[in-house]
């Protein structure tokens, strides 16, 4: 039960491939507005510009869109390359337009920061950083080398050096800066729709095992027929056939089977009308159940119980055995030699408590623990490997542990001690709900 294999790769594939749709939108967007701001500066202001040159850079344009419009459906979705190149086209195309229109000096210049921006929203971190630096040489080449920014005065109107260098910085530090922010932001929305859905991929996997319970039942169903044709076949060769010898032992052995069969055909069929002692179990049992797929490792499990007042029954539930399942199979991979696994209870609340000898958690994650993709916890100790998973299983185990109504606390052993301790609570209502509801009380001497 430990991290799950879901292939991130996959899940991001389908999550970041900008679709073509989009950036055609955008592309019209922007050649909206820079035939309106053309036509404003030449038209009303009657500012001296040239003219022709702009609207042939715009037109150039139009024709790509066009061209990708006829050419792709709307529901193309791109790759990185391709992305990245049509965003470079935008900057370039921006780029020429404001060499047309004064360089630097020209206000709009800022929009070189928009194809960076929506890089680093859709596209891996290299696309942005080559998109940045395309963006930021073409601020370059307009600082030093560009038009008279079109204006009144016969005279044209040149700034300090000083203050187009000060553009420039901001357009390098607007690219920096939004470009990192858009990137983290979008990045978090990723990982956490990633996770949720590996999450329901686990959830949808215990609902199939739940709906075994009905199958099993019409199997059973089904196999009554045949199964009363052999028994009463059998019951005839018992007649029939000699009372001693080798026969009459697998006669004998035949019915036996027989009778076994209908026995756990009954208790099949019986758990869907009376659920019995498999549907609900004592805490200690939960607990033993967890340690027991983790013994066989080289790394001592124990488990100590111990509260006031009768001990707390669960219901049997998937994700409860799962989430903490996960958090003892971690346990034993960064352990040393020792896993100790507590479960305590008073009138109120329910807590099991797993601690392992291992590093720890490392003291710049800590706080972010069991968040999906947060995968760093020291050194792998004795058991050492890489650490391939993702921390997508931590985070699954927290959401159903959670789900169930419990909080979790982690924290790391105090000096000289070492090790993890993650600590799951209940209240005592919660961990019970719905017991009596499913079941009669159990019998407080039966042995589970």
């Amino acid at each position: 039960m430990g991290d799950m294999d879901f292939s991130r790769s996959g899940f991001e594939r389908s999550a970041s491939r900008l679709r073509l749709d989009t950036l055609v939108r955008l592309r019209w967007l922007a050649l909206a507005g820079q035939c309106v701001a053309v036509g404003v500066v030449a038209g009303w202001l009657e500012f001296p510009m040239k003219t022709e040159a702009c609207l042939a850079v715009i037109a150039v344009s139009v024709a790509l869109n066009l061209a990708l419009r006829f050419n792709y459906p709307v529901s193309q979705r791109l790759s990185d390359g391709a992305a990245s190149a049509l965003l470079a086209y935008d900057i370039l195309q921006l780029a020429a337009l404001l060499y047309l229109t004064g360089g630097l000096e020209n206000p709009f210049s800022m929009l070189l920061l928009a194809p960076v921006m929506i890089s680093a929203a859709s596209l891996a971190p290299s696309r942005t950083v080559t998109l940045g630096v395309l963006a930021i040489t073409a601020a370059t080449v307009l600082l030093f080398a560009h038009d008279p920014l079109p204006w009144a005065s016969d005279e044209p109107l040149r700034f300090p050096f000083m203050y187009r260098a000060g553009i420039w910085s901001a357009i390098l530090l607007g690219l920096v800066f939004i470009g990192i922010y858009a990137w983290r932001v979008t990045e978090e929305a990723r990982q956490l729709a990633q996770a949720l859905a590996a999450t329901e991929l686990v959830l949808a996997r215990e609902q199939h095992l739940s709906q075994l319970d009905g199958l099993a039942a019409a199997a059973a169903h089904e196999l009554g027929t045949p199964l009363a044709t052999i028994a009463l076949v059998a019951k005839e060769l018992d007649l029939i056939g000699p009372k001693e010898g080798p026969m009459a032992e697998d006669i004998a052995l035949l019915r036996e089977q027989v009778e076994r069969c209908r026995g756990i055909l009954g208790k099949i069929t019986s758990l869907g009308n009376d659920p019995g002692p498999l549907e609900s179990m004592r805490l200690s049992m939960l607990v033993e159940e967890i340690a027991a797929p983790q013994r066989p490792f080289d790394v001592q499990i124990d488990v100590e119980t111990r509260g006031s007042g009768p001990e707390p029954v669960c219901r049997r539930n998937p994700g409860l055995l799962y989430g903490l399942g996960n958090l003892a199979e971690n346990a034993v991979d960064f352990a040393r030699e020792r896993v100790r696994m507590t479960a305590r209870w008073d009138d109120d609340s329910v807590a099991v408590t797993i601690r392992d000898d291992g590093p720890g958690f490392a003291p710049d994650i800590l706080a972010r623990v069991g968040e999906p993709y947060v995968t760093k916890r020291g050194d792998r100790g004795a058991q050492g490997g890489g650490g391939g998973g993702m921390g997508l299983g931590l985070f699954i185990a927290k959401t159903l542990l959670e789900r169930s109504g419990a909080t979790l606390s982690m924290s790391n052993a105090l000096p000289p001690q070492t090790g993890a301790m993650v600590t799951v609570t209940w209240q005592r209502l919660a961990f019970e709900r719905g017991v009596a509801a499913s079941r009669p009380p159990l019998d407080p001497g039966f042995p589970l």
